[in-house]
């Protein structure tokens, strides 16, 4: 296959955020990175669903996690207060919620504005989930900013028990606080982990902006096994007097997210289409393709309007927002033409990983981390235009090959079932299991290995041995080992 000269179409579906293909150096892998705990042998990398894993055996009460992470905060030398200045628009959702963070922050630094992002999981290094100016902190600060978050964390612990270190996600989270207060920035975009009310990212107080993307079934075992329940869940971020946006949901779970809201006064709008922003002028390039990331526009083009306004930003007046179409709808947000910043920073967004096509030589490499039924179902679409467009441009055969994974307690047999239009003529079916040797020298110690196989997809989350700091730096993510 890798000898003809026919264009072979290879199509990456990452149904639970997983790559199986390493380097020599530097693995690529999802959701792979060290605990922050670097003085013992034996520590491993984390994965997403190794995360969430624990997450679901540690479950207690939540207001009391939530508590506790501002227990963190304090001794990190934060208090909650100290957010404030990082002008945060707070945004949530099950689908479309890391693109449309990444719209957000990518139009507000059109402006000329000094962004801060934190976003989940990460595709390749963990440095990923923390940005400035839309590019990953570097090796140098990552280091500076771990360990000087880690040995504050020490030195404060109580005597009298045995848990030092907040879990993975919130770490990763306290460092993104402080990374964002030492380095300045503007304003922060900060994504919610899972759910919304109970997240660790609900420390934030006083964000300047809410906002909740499409909503849909995942996490059941975290969320709850309805999508109104989900709601409930993703509502838990909205604040008092702090103006919220959504795109428009199912009626159960919009009247949830309506009632929630009410609950607290929060003013929550429905943002209309992004065809009713583009009336009177020329269509909106969008950098994501795929229908579906109109609607991830819409909430963005609102979000970061909105954020302007409120820091009262020249040339962005107020806007009054429009009566809905039916009582129980949350009033709609304002219709206006994007100016010319808002424009370039839809069409210059990149968010790997998300309808994001890679052409390598023959190999055109179609890659998507879809995993819900309705996301799979758009990325369907998108793929199947994408393949149309293609088309046109080529002749002769072609083959095409489905790299799949999927983790957690999703059904990868209705994810699969969902493919079925897209006409694959082979199917790799990629395990979730990486392997870092320890042994060997140093150049020899990062090589990980992601497992892929023809058949049925086996094991879930291996651990992975070594020095912790010689994790850091053989996965890329510092300048040296320690």
């Amino acid at each position: 296959m890798s000898r003809a000269h026919s264009h072979l179409r290879a199509s990456l579906f990452l149904a639970a955020v997983s790559p199986c293909g390493a380097t020599t150096r530097t693995a690529a892998r999802r959701e792979l990175s060290a605990r922050p705990a670097p003085l013992k042998p034996g520590m491993e990398y984390q994965t997403n669903a190794s995360y969430l894993e624990q997450v679901k055996s540690q479950q207690g009460d939540p207001q009391t996690k939530l508590e506790a992470m501002k227990l963190y905060l304090a001794r990190s030398g934060l208090q909650v207060e100290d957010l404030d200045r990082l002008n945060i628009i707070h945004i949530t959702g099950t689908k479309g919620k890391g693109s449309t963070c990444a719209f957000t922050e990518r139009i507000l630094r059109s402006y000329g504005l000094k962004t801060g992002f934190f976003s989940s999981p990460h595709l390749v290094q963990v440095r990923e989930r923390i940005r400035i100016n839309g590019q990953p902190i570097s090796p140098e600060l990552f280091t500076k900013h771990f360990w000087h978050l880690y040995h504050r964390l020490e030195e404060t612990k109580d005597s009298k028990s045995c848990v030092s270190m907040p879990a993975y996600f919130r770490f990763l989270t306290l460092m993104a606080f402080h990374v964002f207060l030492q380095e300045k920035v503007d304003l922060a975009v900060v994504e919610v982990g899972i759910g919304g009310a109970y997240d660790c990212t609900n420390i934030i107080r006083k964000p300047v902006v809410c906002g909740v993307s499409s909503l849909g079934i995942d996490h059941t075992s975290l969320l709850g096994d309805t999508v109104e329940k989900i709601a409930w869940q993703k509502g838990g971020i909205f604040k008092h007097g702090v103006p919220a946006f959504t795109v428009p949901q199912h009626d159960g779970p919009l009247a949830v997210l309506k009632e929630r809201a009410e609950q607290i006064s929060c003013p929550l709008y429905l943002c209309p289409p992004l065809e009713a922003l583009e009336e009177g002028g020329p269509p909106l390039a969008l950098g994501l393709e795929g229908e579906h990331q109109r609607s991830n526009a819409a909430l963005a083009l609102q979000l970061a309007r909105c954020w302007l306004q409120q820091k009262e930003h020249p040339g962005i007046r107020e806007l009054k927002a429009s009566r809905p179409s039916l009582l129980q709808q949350p009033p709609l947000a304002p219709v206006f033409q994007p100016p010319s910043h808002m424009r370039l920073g839809l069409r210059d967004t990149e968010w790997p990983g998300r309808a994001q096509v890679l052409r390598h030589g023959y190999l055109t490499w179609y890659l998507d981390g879809a995993h819900t039924s309705s996301s799979m179902q758009a990325c369907v679409r998108w793929f199947r235009q994408a393949l149309l467009r293609e088309e046109r441009q080529s002749s002769g055969p072609e083959v095409r090959v489905l790299l799949f994974n999927s983790t957690g307690d999703r059904d990868p047999t209705a994810l699969l079932k969902l493919l079925q239009p897209c006409q694959f003529d082979y199917a790799v079916f990629c395990p979730n299991l990486t392997e870092v040797s320890s042994k060997g020298n140093a150049g020899e110690r990062g090589q990980g290995r992601g497992m892929c196989s023809v058949g049925k997809s086996p094991g879930f989350g291996a651990k992975l041995p070594g020095s912790a700091s010689h994790q850091l730096y053989e996965s890329g993510q510092i300048a040296e080992p320690f």
